[in-house]
C-alpha cells in the first residue's frame, strides 16, 4: 500500500536526480503525445500546472509540515471549484481532520494549507474494500472566499476513457522525499477493472496519484490492486467508470 508507511527505498541522489530532471523537462511534451521516452522517474519541475498535486497532511501538523505527508490528491475541476481527488485508502479509516496542500515542497506551502471537508468514497470500497473501488473525493473548505481551484487550477476528471490510448504522467509525493516525481508512461490493462503503468520510484506516500493524459485529463488514480503496487516500479489503478463518474457528481455537486 503506497500511502502510510515511510519507505525503505532510497533517496535519489542529487546528481541522479538532477540529472533524469533535465531530461525529463526536455521531453514532457514528446512522452505525453506517446513519442517517449518513457519509464523515467524525476524530481518534479515545479509549474502552474504541476501546483494541482498535493500532498495530504493530518491537520494538526498543518504549521509543521516537514515529513508528515502520507498520501497524494489533486485539484479536479469542478462548478464550485473545491474538490479533490485521491485513493479510497487515503482517506477511509482516518478519525483525524486533514488538510491538502497544493504545491508541498520542503517544508513549504506556496498556494496555501487548505482544510478537507466532507468525503465521498464509493460504497464498494465502505462496504467491502473492493480494490476495484479503491478511488475517492474531498471537498476543501474555501479560504479568503476562494476555492483551491482559483488559486491553483483543476485538471478534468474524466472516465470510460481506453486505457492505454495515450500516455499518462503520475506525479506523487513518495514519503522519503519532500518534493513530488513525476514519470510518464503508457498504461495497459491488468484486468477488466484495473491499470498498470511501469514507473520507478513510487514508494509510500504516492497513493492518490493522478495519472493525466496529454490532454489534462485525470485518467487514473495511483490506487487499487495491491494498494497501488507491492512496488515501487509497477502502479495501479481503478479503470474509471460509472461508479467514479457517480462519486465525481455527488461531490461536485457539495457547496
Amino acid at each position: 500500500m503506497k500511502d502510510t508507511a515511510r519507505s525503505s527505498a532510497p533517496r535519489f541522489s542529487l546528481y541522479a536526480a538532477s540529472l533524469l530532471l533535465a531530461l525529463t523537462s526536455a521531453s514532457a511534451a514528446a512522452a505525453d503525445a506517446g513519442s517517449g521516452p518513457f519509464g523515467v522517474t524525476a524530481f518534479t519541475v515545479a509549474t502552474a500546472r504541476s501546483a494541482r498535486v498535493g500532498a495530504l497532511f493530518p491537520a494538526g501538523r498543518r504549521d509543521h509540515l516537514r515529513g508528515s505527508h502520507f498520501c497524494t490528491a489533486s485539484v479536479v475541476h469542478s462548478p464550485h471549484r473545491n474538490v479533490i481527488v485521491t485513493a479510497a485508502h487515503c482517506l477511509d479509516g482516518r478519525p483525524d481532520e486533514l488538510v491538502f496542500v497544493p504545491g508541498y515542497r520542503d517544508g513549504r506551502a506556496p498556494y496555501g494549507v487548505w482544510r478537507v471537508g466532507r468525503r465521498f468514497l464509493p460504497e464498494g470500497w465502505t462496504k467491502g474494500r473492493d480494490e476495484d473501488s479503491d478511488v475517492a473525493f474531498a471537498v476543501l473548505a474555501d479560504r479568503g472566499g476562494e476555492g483551491v481551484e482559483d488559486v491553483v487550477g483543476g485538471n478534468r476528471f474524466v472516465t470510460g476513457t481506453a486505457t492505454g490510448a495515450t500516455a499518462v504522467t503520475v506525479t506523487g509525493y513518495p514519503n522519503a522525499d519532500e518534493a513530488p516525481v513525476s514519470c510518464t508512461n503508457k498504461p495497459g490493462l491488468h484486468s477488466r477493472t484495473q491499470q498498470r503503468v511501469e514507473c520507478p520510484g513510487f514508494s509510500g506516500g504516492t497513493s492518490g496519484s493522478p495519472w493525466v493524459n496529454g490532454y489534462g485529463q485525470v485518467v487514473g488514480v495511483l490506487g487499487g490492486h495491491q494498494g497501488g503496487g507491492a512496488t515501487a516500479d509497477v502502479s495501479y489503478s481503478v479503470v474509471l467508470g460509472a461508479e467514479a463518474a457517480a462519486l465525481y457528481r455527488d461531490a461536485a455537486r457539495d457547496p
